[in-house]
């Protein structure tokens, strides 16, 4: 598609719309399974994407870690906070995130792997529900450096949408390789998708933070944590306002899992944050595109690059019926 139509993409409701029905099976899902998700916010599926499929993105991280592969502008390429400050050089060793792979083909496949889109359907919508990926990545969690960098805070990933309904998005995140909490696994609070959006900043970490790795402020830590261990393959999918985030990864290894964000293309609209702690972070983000124009087709009146902007921008239509998806 080019990327003028692509840029045009807008989450609203323009076709049939289809929310989702709780008392029934899904297409993938049964019965028992969805509810599970509808109470808890996040449910995780055995087996879900193939060996063969996770060796592809392997190789493909691999390739663009060491230049064998150009990748997009695109595609943000990250480091750990701490190996920034220590200069070291990009490379497999230092590449923590590839974030925003909807121009790289073979990472996008996941995000429409049909295994993962028909759970999508089944949990945001029904089968005929045309959905988008929002937010694409790879992550690369490395061995922590002692600085404990390497966690992720409890945080909700809606804090970075600005769109709803909060119910028809979510995010399907694949472990590919065994993930366990000696290596930093998933961490969840059940039922907290049922809340409201919690105000988020930066924690306050001696070691530092990464950025844009914001934390809800007055996260309970006492709150009944639960430990997402998985085998490469499984996958976890959850609700934008549960409550998650990771440990440190302890093992002398890297981590990796590969994820992308589903918005419900029909019935999600974008909405204005203005006022919220969220107008905030979106002027973050807009001010860190502005700063690199080469990697972004920015309209000429800058003005129009705000925190909608970015995300049509970066988001890519998944298995759209009809002509141009618009």
């Amino acid at each position: 598609m080019l990327r003028s139509a692509r840029f045009l993409v807008v989450l609203q409701s323009k076709r049939n719309a289809g929310g989702v029905n709780w008392s029934i099976p899904g297409k993938v899902l049964s019965l028992e399974q969805k509810q599970f998700y509808n109470k808890n916010g996040f449910i995780m599926i055995k087996n879900c994407v193939s060996q063969e499929d996770l060796a592809k993105y392997t190789t493909r991280f691999n390739e663009i870690c060491k230049k064998t592969v150009k990748p997009p502008k695109t595609m943000l390429i990250m480091k750990d906070v701490s190996f920034a400050k220590q200069g070291k050089k990009k490379n497999h060793a230092t590449i923590t995130k590839l974030q925003d792979f909807g121009d790289e083909p073979v990472l996008f496949s996941y995000c429409e792997n049909l295994k993962i889109t028909d759970i999508v359907r089944d949990l945001i919508g029904n089968p005929q529900t045309n959905i988008q990926a929002m937010h694409t990545m790879l992550i690369n969690k490395p061995p922590d450096t002692g600085k404990l960098t390497s966690r992720h805070p409890m945080h909700q990933d809606l804090t970075y949408f600005p769109w709803r309904p909060s119910d028809l998005t979510i995010c399907a995140w694949t472990a590919m390789e065994k993930i366990t909490r000696k290596n930093g696994c998933l961490t969840v609070v059940p039922g907290t998708h049922k809340g409201k959006l919690m105000e988020h900043g930066y924690p306050d970490w001696e070691g530092g933070v990464n950025e844009a790795y914001y934390a809800i402020k007055d996260y309970d830590v006492n709150s009944p944590r639960e430990y997402v261990e998985m085998d490469a393959g499984d996958t976890v999918f959850f609700h934008p306002k549960l409550f998650h985030g990771s440990g440190a990864n302890r093992s002398s290894g890297f981590r990796k899992a590969i994820s992308c964000h589903y918005a419900n293309y029909d019935e999600s609209k974008y909405i204005d944050v203005s006022g919220t702690f969220q107008e905030k972070l979106g002027k973050q983000i807009v001010d860190l595109i502005l700063k690199h124009p080469e990697r972004y087709d920015l309209p000429e009146d800058k003005e129009k690059v705000d925190f909608e902007w970015t995300w049509r921008f970066r988001s890519r239509p998944v298995g759209h019926k009809g002509k141009d998806n618009l």
